[in-house]
């Protein structure tokens, strides 16, 4: 969980160099190299082999390991002394051992009559941010338990009601410095600084329809995704804007302050598309990869924003969510199974069946090797990448980690009928779910999966 390279305050060795936990590795090791050297009944189709098996090490290796403390009290105590050991801990470890030790519990959020949470991100270990179908952008401040709006952007030409289908997406800049998501009209952007969140720009004249998703490149280049196929790549960079000049007293009769506004720096359709349904960059390979919602996966140079191939996911329904791990796999979510798919040839490594028939699965997200799954029937499920298997719980070993969300509210107008809805069966889509930055804390929010029912839920596990 963590590691911390102690460096002695009085003495010449650190308190953890106790020379016995030389001896204890050895053992360790030699077991489980024994352990891979049994022989199966049944031979394995691929097998690696060591270069070395030598169990010694080096004095200068010995040392290191004698120094290094895996204690997570002497972490904390590192940490909160300011000292200049070296220090590295696994968020998900953490968010792991909460998981299969049952210990997450929902808090729901109520937000009134709020339609349908499609994005979120956690601005800080305090606030929330999340854009809704409605086409309104809230902060939620966990401590405090309140929601506030912040106002939308309309562009140069006025956006007219037409035009407010939702705030789809929302992403913060690797520096978090900068909040992008939907404005007023769909088809734009904006950008606001953070933490303020003070409105920087609006970006406009690239989509014709709504923008369905967006990512960062680094901290100025943003990418942004549009139901018309086509891809638009965005510099942010305040020094290069040119902001409108405010006279005295004019901003005050304002409802939010002066921002700029900004066109895309390059414009690309990507063929074979239709509808461009979710973005990630994947910085291993330094390549853009895009769903469209006729089944194929798409992959673009990051550094040319050029086309390199498109692929056929195989018998791909629904799929709307992507998400990559940081060495590259990805997983895209379909109808019932998520793929997980090899980023050099877009080969489908495994296909996770869903445990639940025809629940859809709305959103994903890695967590360490933790893939974290949100369906369209209100739950969340937890699938190990090294296990190869749903996440097992340590309490109960029969059953896996499953978390059910609550109801939260949905509307139903006594003169609309819709087929297979039933109040008390009704359970809520998670459309997008978020950990904090310490893997924690889970935000996860959502609504009525059915277009024409008005609804929405969220809620923090903690």
């Amino acid at each position: 969980m963590s590691k911390t390279l102690k460096r002695p305050v009085s003495g010449q060795r650190p308190s953890c160099y106790i020379p016995s936990r030389l001896e204890d590795r050895r053992i360790r090791n030699r077991t489980l190299r024994q352990e891979r050297r049994r022989k199966p009944d049944k031979p394995d189709d691929f097998v690696t082999y060591e270069d070395s098996d030598s169990e010694e090490e080096t004095p200068s290796q010995q040392h290191q390991v004698l120094s290094t403390s895996y204690n997570f009290v002497d972490y904390i105590r590192s940490r909160e002394s300011d000292l200049s050991d070296e220090r590295t801990i696994d968020p998900a470890y953490a968010s792991r051992h909460i998981l299969t030790h049952d210990m997450f519990r929902e808090t729901p959020i109520s937000l009134g009559n709020i339609n349908k949470v499609f994005c979120s991100q956690w601005l800080s270990n305090r606030q929330v941010v999340f854009g809704t179908k409605c086409n309104k952008l809230m902060v939620y401040d966990v401590n405090m338990r309140r929601v506030d709006a912040i106002p939308t952007l309309p562009n140069s030409h006025g956006a007219s009601p037409d035009t407010q289908s939702g705030i789809h997406a929302c992403q913060i800049n690797p520096s978090h410095s900068l909040l992008a998501t939907g404005a007023r009209h769909s088809a734009d952007i904006a950008l606001y600084r953070l933490p303020t969140l003070d409105p920087l720009c609006i970006g406009e004249n690239a989509h014709r329809d709504w923008v369905f998703d967006m990512c960062w490149l680094d901290d100025q280049f943003l990418v942004s995704g549009s139901r018309d196929t086509k891809l638009a790549l965005w510099r942010v960079n305040e020094d290069l804007m040119d902001f409108p000049v405010v006279k005295d007293g004019e901003e005050e009769e304002q409802d939010v302050p002066s921002y700029a506004h900004i066109s895309p720096i390059a414009v690309k359709e990507c063929r074979g598309a239709q509808k461009i349904r979710a973005i990630c960059f994947n910085k291993e390979y330094r390549e853009l990869a895009l769903l469209s919602l006729n089944g194929y996966m798409h992959l673009f140079n990051a550094e040319t924003f050029s086309q390199k191939l498109s692929r056929k996911l195989p018998n791909c329904q629904e799929n709307v969510c992507i998400a990559c791990q940081p060495n590259g796999l990805y997983a895209v979510g379909c109808r019932s199974y998520t793929l997980l798919l090899d980023p050099r040839t877009l080969q489908a490594v495994k296909k996770i069946a869903s445990r639940y028939s025809g629940c859809g699965i709305r959103s994903a997200s890695f967590q360490g090797n933790i893939l974290t799954i949100g369906t369209g029937m209100g739950m969340l499920m937890f699938f190990d990448i090294r296990a190869g298997k749903y996440l097992e719980s340590c309490i109960n070993s029969s059953r896996t980690v499953v978390l059910k969300a609550s109801k939260g509210y949905v509307a139903q107008f006594p003169d609309e009928e819709i087929d297979g809805f039933q109040q008390n069966k009704y359970s809520p889509a998670i459309y997008t779910h978020c950990y904090d930055s310490s893997g924690t804390r889970l935000f996860t929010a959502g609504g009525p999966l059915p277009a024409t029912l008005i609804g929405n839920y969220a809620g923090i596990w903690q």
